[in-house]
């Protein structure tokens, strides 16, 4: 199965390029953005009691409440922020909202469709089995992130900037990921395409 045109794709991730950032709140990063990671967890919850509530009434109706879906694309909002300002993409601090905010450097975007819902790819275990490749490969992305990372910590604590490459290695590898999330999660019925871009 191939994936979308990543320029189409449905759910886009787009990120302002890297900024001066403050060398303390660099170093205690991890610590900073305990309160999000706590909020997260109970929304985290909240977003599987939906998913399964979903999967249900679009397996059935073919229809995504509109509701349930606006809950879901704030939740992955939200996470998409957070994983920005972890990955040191920004240094302003993420705002404890599920609402869109075109202000923040790290930006999510999911197109909203509500009715004419893909009942097939829906039914059990199917999405999940057809991401098993994207899984895959976003795990090998993921060693090697955590790598960058850790390279690209001492970097920014050193001249207090992100390098361009390593920037872009980050915002492609976290957009990849969370299209598969979306995907996953049943947000949009496109394939994710295999690309950072």
């Amino acid at each position: 199965m191939t994936g979308a045109s990543p320029a189409a794709y449905p759910i886009q991730l787009d990120a302002a390029g890297p900024a001066a950032q403050n060398r303390l709140t660099v170093f205690f990063r991890l610590i900073l953005g305990i309160p999000h990671l706590v909020v997260l967890m109970f929304l985290g919850m909240a977003a599987w009691v939906i998913y399964f509530i979903s999967w249900f009434i679009i397996l059935f109706t073919g229809r995504y409440p509109e509701g349930l879906l606006r809950f879901m694309i704030g939740y992955l909002r939200w996470t998409t922020r957070v994983y920005g300002y972890y990955a040191l993409l920004t240094d302003q601090y993420p705002p404890f909202s599920l609402d869109s905010d075109d202000a923040y450097p790290v930006r999510l975007t999911v197109e909203e469709r509500v009715e004419n819902r893909n009942r097939l790819t829906t039914f059990w275990l199917i999405r999940w089995l057809l991401a098993i490749p994207h899984y895959i490969i976003l795990m090998v992305l993921q060693y090697a992130l955590y790598v960058v990372l850790f390279i690209a910590w001492f970097i920014v604590l050193i001249v207090g900037s992100l390098p361009a490459g390593l920037h872009r290695f980050i915002v492609g590898v976290l957009r990849w990921y969370q299209r598969v999330q979306g995907y996953a999660l049943l947000l949009v019925d496109e394939y994710p395409p295999f690309s950072l871009d």
